[in-house]
């Protein structure tokens, strides 16, 4: 078996968003999917994740799950052998955004988390094609079947979330950044920036996908996650590093 690799799931969904990917690698790789459905805070929710994890893993998280693997990468640097950052935002919440998050939780809390995700979040996430329909059902069976108290804990997670710029700098390992390129909530510009950050970071877009490549077109993200894993560890560490985060090529 190859080294483990932790799926991070994205804002509102369990392991099914990783389906295409479960399937394509469970036979070569020991997989790890985590829950972030009970935790407060993007550091909890790290530090749930790294409790489940082994020692060293390969390192995947999307949209709020690559928020959650940043914060890792912030709190056990040493732990990860590669990273994969998809369409997801190093930056902390704005204002606006934050203060856009309020109906929604009020309209959760009282009973309308149906009509929240339909109308006002997923449909504007995903790229237009014969498949859309069928995403965004699936996304809809995970959100209802997490239930409202997880939108609630989730959407004060990311108002509160930290600014990651910092941790992206101080990235020594080969780091996979990618988003599709209809993604409006995270767009390109964002992970240009992620990858300007990162050293040695491969940027790539994702053609007919929007914020949930790994649905939308998943065989085109697992051929990217393939050469990922194969990648060579070419950043070495620096052993006067406590952390084990610093090195060198």
């Amino acid at each position: 078996m190859g080294e483990s690799l932790v799926l991070v799931p994205g804002m509102m969904c369990d392991a099914r968003l990783y389906g295409p990917q479960i399937a394509a690698f469970s036979g070569r790789h020991t997989l790890i999917l985590p829950s972030l459905a009970g935790q407060e805070t993007v550091g909890e929710m790290a530090a749930s994740v790294l409790a489940q994890a082994p020692e060293r893993f390969a390192l995947l998280g999307l949209s709020m799950g690559g928020i959650v693997a940043m914060e890792m990468m912030r709190l056990a640097p040493g732990r990860v052998s590669r990273l994969c950052l998809m369409d997801t935002n190093a930056l902390a919440e704005t204002p606006a955004v934050a203060a856009a998050r309020e109906p929604q939780i009020v309209g959760a809390k009282s009973g309308r988390l149906a009509e929240i995700m339909r109308d006002e979040m997923k449909p504007n996430y995903l790229a237009p094609g014969l498949g859309r329909r069928a995403v965004l059902d699936l996304v809809m069976e995970m959100a209802l079947g997490l239930g409202p108290e997880v939108f609630v804990r989730q959407s004060r997670a990311l108002q509160k979330r930290p600014d990651q710029q910092r941790v992206l700098r101080e990235i020594r390992v080969p780091t996979l950044v990618a988003c599709g390129a209809h993604d409006a909530l995270c767009p390109l510009r964002r992970h240009e920036l992620m990858a300007e950050l990162i050293p040695g970071a491969v940027l790539e877009v994702i053609d007919g996908a929007g914020h949930l490549p790994v649905l939308e077109q998943p065989e085109q993200v697992n051929a990217l996650l393939r050469d990922w894993l194969d990648w060579p560890e070419t950043l070495r560490r620096n052993p006067q590093d406590p952390a084990g985060g610093a090195g060198g090529i």
